[in-house]
């Protein structure tokens, strides 16, 4: 009977390896769908809260999955679908709330547009992942959905920042931030997607003190902090085309100069 006790498991240790990352994802979905019920509320701020931590969610429960060896194909689904949900329909419901219903109609379709675009950009990385690894894997095509959810949200974060002295125009900004954002999503435009940074050992007590701060800039300097680390993201954009096509252009010449090898020899 003791013996039966001892062997006794709720969950096997491989199926927790499978929940754990899975949990996280499930939590961040339901942060996701309160943003919306923050905006119906009118409490833009929180909406805007709820997506940054899901956004970070989205971040770490890939990343504790292949770190604890839990990847799983129901993971990887339920990653899609999460997306969708708290980086495609959240955001474009917050936006509708706070301006783009002044649109009528065509408010609404803007944001129709803007969840179709997610959706497809999440097929399309769904089916591109099962690809050979290689070089490629250090960039997205497009940008990726949690970057669209939150870049689509920057005029609202705007508004509530110190930053809003610039008197930007919201009624011209908000619907082609939209749009731009949509196209970037399902384009082929490479991303840096910092998956597969290698830091050498001496550099992690930087990297782990620039962490720290960052956060701690987050959570004193919030609106400001996150409108400044979008367009910041922005910026990288083009910087990653150039690297790409630069690394692209090296594979290219290199496979031409061994194919010339092989046929003297």
């Amino acid at each position: 009977m003791e013996q039966q006790k001892k062997n006794f498991k709720l969950v096997s240790s491989k199926k927790t390896r499978i929940i754990l990352p899975n949990m996280f994802t499930l939590i961040g979905v339901c942060i996701g769908l309160s943003s919306i019920k923050f905006a119906f509320d009118g409490r833009f701020e929180f909406s805007i809260l709820a997506i940054i931590i899901a956004a970070i969610i989205d971040g770490l429960d890939g990343r504790i999955a292949r770190l604890i060896k839990g990847v799983s194909k129901v993971g990887k689904e339920l990653d899609s679908l999460t997306d969708v949900i708290s980086f495609g329909v959240a955001p474009a419901f917050i936006m509708y709330f706070w301006k783009l219903n002044e649109f009528g109609r065509l408010g609404w379709l803007i944001c129709l547009i803007y969840v179709v675009c997610v959706a497809l950009r999440l097929a399309r990385f769904n089916v591109n992942s099962e690809a050979e690894p290689s070089w490629r894997d250090n960039f997205f095509e497009g940008i990726p959905s949690p970057a669209g959810g939150v870049i689509v949200l920057l005029p609202l974060v705007l508004s509530f920042s110190e930053l809003n002295f610039l008197n930007l125009n919201y009624d011209i900004l908000v619907p082609s931030l939209f749009v731009i954002i949509s196209i970037l999503l399902i384009s082929k435009i490479p991303t840096y997607s910092f998956k597969k940074i290698v830091v050498p050992r001496r550099m992690t007590i930087f990297l782990l003190f620039t962490v720290v701060l960052y956060f701690g800039v987050i959570l004193i300097y919030t609106f400001n902090a996150i409108v400044i680390s979008g367009i910041i993201y922005l910026l990288t954009v083009p910087i990653s085309i150039i690297h790409y096509y630069r690394i692209n252009k090296r594979f290219k010449t290199q496979f031409n100069e061994t194919d010339d090898d092989e046929d003297i020899l």
